[in-house]
């Protein structure tokens, strides 16, 4: 990890530090082995799907991913759907893995092969993956999830959810190695750091920015499968507000909004702040559209730290 990772996810701890000693004090019965539980739980979805964003943001070229939550939705329903109709239950993760995927793909191929602006694709995909997931279920979830399915994405281990233990932690720790020690790797940095040279070098930049939009619908359907399992149902609306939030993690985790600078292990480490903060809120029974303005507040309050880091670079 370079000296500015540490340094992120070393100020990113004290900061939960301070978040949890806050909640001690105003709401000392909140601090419990279950809270721990709950903020791992949904740190897994979050966790999964800001750490495709982080790639896709890496790879420069104004990259940005604001359809995940429409893909954690559509996912997840579409899933339940093919099951349903007879899907043998035991295929249902590789239902939410080809789907994720697919959907990754296709915005990878808009803004490669059409040369659509990322932040306009995504956020009209995100629209239409949304909206098809409450068009095809009336709104109403969709129960049916394998028992399974249940025992693995409700089971713990000393208080550690099972999907965060078997898909976050590995996920995270392959992405980081794949990043700092593959080619693969190294020609996401240099896209994000100059994609003009990157080019002229012959790093086949459209074949990997269409791999980093693949692999962040990939990681969106793994959350969608999470969210089932734990769940226990699909909800066309389980997505809502995951762009902002990821969007933040992987800004907060110390990915530049450039792309070509940052690493994973500080967006696990933002991940885990902003659901602490979260949850904390909801004890203080603080209004969930607070919390939402909380999370664009950081977004806006690290964007522009990060700008202004750029220009002092380049003064």
């Amino acid at each position: 990890m370079s000296r500015r990772g540490s340094f992120t996810v070393a100020l990113l701890a004290v900061l939960w530090i301070v978040v949890v000693a806050g909640l001690a004090v105003l709401q000392p019965a909140a601090i419990a082995l279950s809270t721990v539980t709950t903020v791992l739980q949904f740190s897994t979805i979050l966790a999964l799907v800001a750490l495709g964003q982080a790639v896709v943001i890496l790879c420069g070229g104004a990259g940005i991913d604001l359809s995940v939550g429409g893909t954690v939705s559509l996912t997840a329903v579409a899933a339940m759907i093919a099951v349903g109709a007879g899907l043998p239950p035991a295929l249902l993760p590789a239902v939410c893995l080809v789907v994720g995927a697919a959907l990754g793909l296709a915005n990878g191929a808009l803004v490669t092969r059409l040369g659509l602006l990322p932040l306009i694709t995504t956020l009209g995909t995100f629209y239409v993956y949304s909206g098809i997931a409450v068009a095809v279920t009336g709104g109403a979830a969709q129960a049916g999830v394998p028992d399974a399915l249940l025992g693995w994405g409700r089971g713990t281990v000393g208080g550690v959810p099972l999907p965060f233990l078997t898909l976050v932690l590995p996920l995270f720790a392959v992405v980081a190695v794949v990043l700092h020690q593959t080619a693969w790797g190294r020609w996401v940095y240099a896209m994000g750091f100059n994609e003009r040279s990157a080019r002229l070098v012959g790093i086949p930049v459209d074949r990997v920015r269409l791999l980093a939009y693949g692999l962040s619908g990939l990681l969106a359907g793994l959350a969608a499968l999470v969210s089932l399992a734990w769940l226990g149902s699909a909800r066309p609306n389980i997505g809502q507000n995951l762009e902002l939030t990821s969007l933040t993690a992987a800004m907060l985790g110390g990915i530049a909004i450039l792309g070509g600078r940052g690493g994973v292990i500080g967006v696990l480490a933002a991940v885990l702040l902003l659901v602490t903060l979260q949850t904390g809120l909801l004890q203080l029974n603080v209004n969930s559209i607070w919390q939402v303005g909380i999370v664009g507040a950081l977004l806006v309050a690290v964007l522009l730290a990060d700008t202004l880091r750029h220009l002092r670079r380049h003064a």
